[in-house]
Formats: structure tokens, sequence, C-alpha cells
């Protein structure tokens, strides 16, 4: 009889330890959840049915390697032309960050769900926390530090823009690149025929905008691919054929001995040798488009390997992207180049869709009308009024100036003033967000920081000769900017004083 009892009592108790276990493991799976670390963009847009945040590993391989795919026809058509030019002469997203994670915003923006992903939480007390603490309330107890840090998001937000606007001139202007190297054959072609193909281009360019950074980026990426090939291969070649011991051009101590030589010429030659890096300003703003890992694919198998394998076989040849193609190459490779050319100015024209999207949110841009090219990926957005206007700034800069150098020291500039203000931005993140340690901060700021105002001084002394027009640009744009955000600031607070309670 106890043995009948026992046999039934035994299932009773195994199963009250299984409901025991799995109450614990629910427990350390929802403990898990809660201190996982999240961005607060991500945890609004999962309420988008069928959402993937951009850094999950929920998304399969295909489509991270479909995104990788398109985005070396979307991102890196800015960066893989340089050495077209360069030898012949993300800002908003961080201030988002900075007033969700502190009330820094002259509007509130920040959500319940704010308080749950806050870094000020679930720690011990520790000297970066205090830190972190001090500048957060200070930042957020002065009203200056808030319009300042609003100025210099939107000088940085226009910069862009106006980037936007100079990168397809100088993109398409590689015909007027190839008319100097024809010159020396003496069966160039004339510059005001150079100059309305260039515009013509442009057009065409605005005009396929409206299908969506999707299809755009499927057809583009293969002849991005095959530019980058191209320009790889004749690299090799070049390295091959005249000088493999330039490899140690590599040594650091070379650009000691070059300002040693050249002086103050070395130090003007930087103002072009920052054209090398043109593009690399349009990564993150079209990051919103990819995911950061298909982003990551592209760039070191693909974009990296070829642009240094371009850049030292183009040194050993010439001071000029043509001479160093072989005459057997050359009819393909400008056929190729002037696809990729076209192209180059997709990065920041999405780019500037996506930046103008991160300001509507903010209440810092007039409203437009933004249309989702993409039923797959919410983050690719195509604004129609935005592009025109692009499009009818492009043509009359590109009418106005007709030359690349012009055009290349304007194109400095804006480069290294967005570059010089998200870092700034950065900062600010690293210790009150982040809370990194200080003597990293330190570091970032003695190294990054120097060498950006070193570039920056470098292009700041053609400012007479085109620098000009981005902060022309960037002027006008903030004006609007800060009306708009101030008259949106006015409305929010007037409706908040007159709300009627139900």
């Amino acid at each position: 009889m106890s043995s009948d009892v026992l046999l039934v009592q035994n299932p009773i108790e195994e199963t009250h330890h299984e409901e025991v276990f799995d109450h614990q493991d629910q427990l350390n799976q929802k403990k898990n959840s809660f201190l996982r670390k999240y961005d607060s963009l991500d945890l609004e847009s999962a309420k988008v049915p069928g959402h993937h945040d951009r850094g999950s590993q929920a998304l399969e391989w295909s489509v991270v390697l479909q995104l990788a795919f398109q985005s070396i026809g979307v991102i890196y058509g800015d960066i893989d032309t340089s050495p077209i030019y360069v030898y012949a002469r993300g800002t908003f997203a961080l201030y988002s960050l900075i007033c969700r994670c502190a009330r820094v915003g002259l509007i509130p923006s920040q959500q319940a769900e704010d308080s749950d992903i806050s870094n000020f939480q679930l720690e011990l007390p520790s000297k970066r926390l205090k830190r972190a603490s001090r500048l957060k309330s200070k930042l957020e107890n002065s009203n200056f530090a808030k319009i300042f840090l609003l100025i210099i998001t939107m000088l940085g937000t226009s910069m862009v823009i106006g980037d936007g606007v100079l990168t397809p001139c100088i993109s398409v202007f590689i015909l007027y690149n190839l008319q100097l190297y024809q010159k020396e054959a003496e069966s160039s072609i004339t510059d005001d025929a150079i100059v309305w193909i260039s515009i013509a281009i442009l057009v065409c360019l605005f005009l396929v905008q409206r299908f969506g950074t999707d299809k755009v980026g499927y057809t583009f990426a293969p002849i991005i691919c095959i530019w980058f090939a191209f320009i790889g291969g004749i690299g090799v070649y070049n390295f091959v054929k005249f000088d493999p011991t330039v490899v140690k051009a590599i040594n650091p101590m070379y650009i000691i001995y070059y300002f040693k030589r050249n002086k103050k010429d070395a130090w003007v030659s930087l103002g072009g040798v920052v054209l090398a890096i043109t593009g690399t300003e349009a990564l993150f703003a079209d990051v919103g488009h990819f995911t950061v890992r298909s982003v990551q694919i592209s760039m070191c198998t693909v974009t990296y390997p070829a642009l240094i394998l371009a850049y030292t076989g183009q040194h050993l040849v010439a001071d000029t992207f043509y001479k160093s193609i072989p005459d057997s190459l050359y009819g393909p490779m400008f056929v190729v180049a002037v696809a990729a050319a076209i192209i180059a100015s997709q990065a920041m024209i999405s780019g500037t869709f996506s930046i103008i999207q991160q300001s509507l949110s903010l209440g810092c841009f007039p409203r437009v009308k933004v249309v989702h090219t993409s039923t797959k990926y919410e983050g690719q957005v195509y604004i129609p009024e935005v592009n025109y206007l692009l499009m009818l700034a492009c043509v009359g800069v590109t009418a106005g100036f007709k030359t690349t150098q012009k055009i290349g020291n304007a194109y400095g500039i804006a480069v290294v003033f967005v570059m010089t203000l998200t870092s700034s931005l950065l900062i600010l993140i690293m210790i009150m967000i982040w809370k990194t340690n200080i003597l990293f901060v330190i570091t970032y700021v003695l190294i990054i920081g120097s060498v950006e105002l070193l570039y920056l001084s470098s292009v700041l002394y053609k400012f007479d000769q085109g620098g000009y027009l981005p902060l022309a640009f960037a002027a006008v744009l903030m004006i609007v900017m800060y009306i708009w955000n101030n008259v949106y600031r006015k409305k929010y607070y007037y409706e908040l004083d007159h709300k009627i309670s139900s």
C-alpha cells in the first residue's frame, strides 16, 4: 500500500521541481533582459511589426550579406572615386542620443523606456559614475549649454547637407580630369561641353532617387564592385611592375620627413590630402539604410583593400589618375570611372535624406514628405522636396564654379568641419553615457582632436578660393532650422499651457 502511495507521490514531486526550475529560468531570463543595455531608438522601433534592430543577431546572414552588397553601391560611391581627383589638387544622431540620456533638449524628448536603459542605474558608485553625473547635471541645469549643443548640432547637420550639394558636383566633374589628361594629347573637349554634360548627368541621377535605396543599391553595387576590382587590380599591376618597395611608405616616419622638407607647403597640402577620406562623413549617416554588420563586411572586405592598392599603385606612376592606367585598359576604365563617379553622389544624397528625417523627429526642420521606400527595412527613405532642392543647388554650383579646384576647396572644409563637430559631441558621450576611462578620453582628444584641428586649419587657409561656399550653405540652413525649431518650441509650450483637461 505504501509503495502504491509512493508511486503516486513521486510524479507530483517531480512536477513540482520542474515548475520551480522553469520559474527560476524565467526569472533569470527576465533579469538578463532587464540588465541588457538597450538603445531607446531600438525600443521604439521594436513596436513596429516584423522589426529587427540594426545590431540584432536575429537578422539572417543572407539578409546581412544582401545589405552589405547594397551598401557598396550606396555608401562607398563617394570615397571610392577619391583617387580620381585627390592627387590633382553623423551629428544629429549623437545629439539625439545625448537628449535621450540627459534632459538637455529644449523640448522634453525622453520616453518612458529611457529610465530603464539609463546607464546611471544598476551601477556601483565609482569615479566614472560621479564624473558622468556631474557633467549630466551641469548640462541639464545650463540653458546656455542646451542652446549651444543645439546650435553646433545644427551647424554640423547643415554642413553635411551642404556636403550633399558639393559631392555630386565634384563627382561628375570626372570629365574635367579627363580633359586635363587629353590636353597633353591635343584632343580635349571644351569646358562648356563638360559643364553641360555634368549638369545632364546630375539631373538624371536625382530623377532615379524616387525608386528608393533598395533598387538604387542593387543597381549601383555591381558597377562599384567592378570599379573596385579595376582600381585594385591596376594598383597591384603598377606595384609589381615599378617598385614593390613602396610598402615602406606605411612607416609614419616618412610623414615627419615630409614636413621637415616642405614645412608650410606640407601643411597647406593637407587640404588636398583630406580629399582622400571624403565620403567617410556619410558612412554613419547611411548606416540608417543598412545594418552595422553589413557596413563592416563591405568596408573590410572590399572598400579598404581596393583603395589602399589603388593609392599605392597610382603614387608609383603619376600624379593624376588617368596616367596610372595601362593603355590597353584606358577605354574600359574610362567607362567604368564615369559610371562610378555618377554613383559617387549617392552616398551623400542618401545620407542627407537620413539626416533630415532625424531632424524632423526633433522639430529642427520644416515638415516635408518622407517616403519609406522599402518594406523590408524602415531606415530607407526618400524625401521628394529635398531631392529636387539638392538637384537645383547642384546644377547652380556646377554651372558657377566650372572646375574641380574650387569645388575641392569647398568640399574639404565641409568634410573636416563635420568630423570636428562630431568628435566634440562624441567626447560628451564618452564621458556621460559610455563612462569611458578619463585617460582614454584625454588620449582621444590629444590624438584625434589635434589631427582634425590641423586639417581644419589647412582647409580654412583656402577659404577665399571656394572654401566659403559650405559655410554660406550652412549659414542659410542654420537660419531656417533655428527659426523653425524656435517656432516649434513656442507652439509646444503654448499648447502645453493652454491644454484643456478632459
